[in-house]
């Protein structure tokens, strides 16, 4: 959605105010181990039921047994593993190792993966950050579990009209049933699982994605963690069920702190999770959680991290790495909800340090949660978020000599784009932090970036999802 020239002169008012007030791969293998081949970009649907793939109860939370857990689905069952179906689901693909290994082992690949930029730059890949440890860090490590705060199933027919759900056993399309998930938050499988039985109950058909009939696709379940809100999103293939209002109802009472169920319309073939219709069937238009003492309101279909213990860890080293001053314009580009921006405008707030944010995203649900968000945490007098495409909206900024001294970006897996870098470095701004979910095209990029000027102060590696392959990194740059 373009900015009106109202608008751009309203924002540029503002600007000008400020200015008188920012599991374990070998070293061999590294590189493939992260490689985005087959990835979802953020924003973009992502392979449903994968335990790899999905990007808040109260840890405090107690669960809420169920006893007929879908009997129906296919099961796969180890006894010995910390997961029953570990094997089965493939995700978690190191449970079963020490925590300190799998730290190791990451570290080493980020290693390998940088070790031509800090050689160029004369510095070394800090320690990674895992959850409640540091790498080298003396005494016992934890065993992280609980830890992923959004939870999704796909459903599918069984025999008699029964209703499956669970995880894509690996490498196939074959549902296995999930009784309960180690690093879920509490309650949420068995949320799902009781969303089965409730189709199942009132004759809800599930999908059947070969032929292409049926209702019931998926549903996700996002749980608050600083929060005990949870929010449902269902998934049907079209907006009318039998016994709709009863099923809705229904799925709201299956845990007492569920403040939101949502519908969710996507009656394409393929894989992709939501469609473009959400509506709210019961409760709030949004839940709402914290993060680094702010609130945030999180619409069904806005894009919010999984793992909120590392993301603030994760935001806190961003926000540290971009030393705001008195005055300083903040560009938070791919802004989703606007959480990075409006956590880092708070953290100046609270110095005493008055800065001006631009957050520029193109999802409008996004767009419309950060304005909302800014509101919340009473921002709104130095917040203003735009809905448009990054690489765009820089490239015009750049062009018109606009002001940014301080650049956040947090682009999707496949990396940001050499129009948006080079514009990037045409605006010159003091520091820019770069929050990557892969680091292989955070590699490629921090090369073009230091060709336009840049020098890298830090990499550090931040473990947002322990238990895989998976290593996310803050890079923090300045203006040579």
């Amino acid at each position: 959605m373009a900015e009106s020239r109202a608008e751009r002169r309203a924002r540029r008012a503002l600007v000008e105010a400020a200015e008188g007030s920012k599991e374990e791969k070998s070293s061999k293998k590294s590189k493939s181990s992260l490689n985005a081949k087959g990835k979802s970009a953020k924003g973009k649907a992502k392979r449903p039921g994968s335990r790899r793939n999905e990007d808040k109860a109260s840890q405090n939370r107690s669960k809420r047994p169920y006893k007929n857990p879908v009997p129906s689905a296919r099961k796969a069952v180890d006894p010995k593993s910390p997961c029953s179906i570990m094997k089965a689901c493939g995700g978690c693909t190191a449970l079963n190792r020490p925590y300190k290994k799998q730290l190791a082992a990451k570290q080493a690949a980020m290693e390998e993966l940088f070790a031509a930029l800090c050689e160029r730059e004369g510095i070394s890949v800090d320690p990674i950050r895992g959850m409640g440890v540091t790498l080298g860090d003396p005494g016992k490590y934890p065993a992280p579990r609980g830890f992923r705060h959004k939870a999704a199933t796909p459903f599918a027919p069984g025999k008699e009209g029964a209703v499956r759900c669970g995880f894509f056993e690996r490498g196939t399309h074959k549902i296995v049933a999930v009784p309960e998930c180690p690093v879920e938050a509490p309650g949420a499988r068995q949320i799902l699982n009781g969303i089965a039985r409730e189709a199942e109950r009132l004759h809800i058909p599930a999908f059947n994605e070969d032929k292409h009939l049926g209702l019931l696709r998926y549903a996700v379940v996002r749980c608050g963690w600083r929060t005990d809100q949870i929010m449902v999103t269902l998934v049907t293939a079209q907006r009318d069920l039998p016994h709709a209002q009863e099923f809705f109802e229904a799925v709201a009472a299956l845990d007492p702190h569920i403040v939101t169920v949502a519908q969710n319309i996507n009656g394409r073939p393929g894989n992709a999770i939501l469609g473009e219709e959400t509506r709210i069937v019961v409760g709030a238009e949004c839940m709402r959680d914290q993060l680094l003492g702010c609130e945030f309101d999180i619409s069904p279909t806005a894009f919010y991290q999984t793992n909120p213990q590392q993301t603030e860890l994760l935001y806190q080293l961003a926000i540290d790495g971009m030393d705001l001053q008195q005055g300083d314009v903040l560009m938070d580009a791919y802004c989703g909800s606007g959480t990075i921006g409006l956590c880092a405008a708070k953290d100046a707030q609270d110095r005493g340090v008055g800065i001006m944010l631009l957050g520029v995203e193109r999802n409008p649900a996004g767009i419309a949660d950060a304005r909302r968000n800014a509101e919340l945490n009473g921002l709104t007098r130095n917040a203003w978020f735009m809905a448009d495409d990054a690489t765009d909206y820089i490239l015009d900024a750049a062009d018109n000599n606009e002001r940014v001294d301080v650049l956040s970006i947090d682009p999707p897996r496949a990396g940001s784009t050499p129009e948006f870098l080079e514009a990037a470095c045409t605006l010159k701004p003091r520091r820019i932090t770069y929050i990557s979910c892969n680091p292989v095209t955070q590699e490629r990029d921090l090369h073009q970036l230091l060709d336009g000027g840049y020098r890298l102060l830090k990499i550090t590696p931040v473990d947002m999802f322990p238990h895989t392959d998976h290593t996310e990194t803050v890079a923090v740059l300045e203006r040579r």
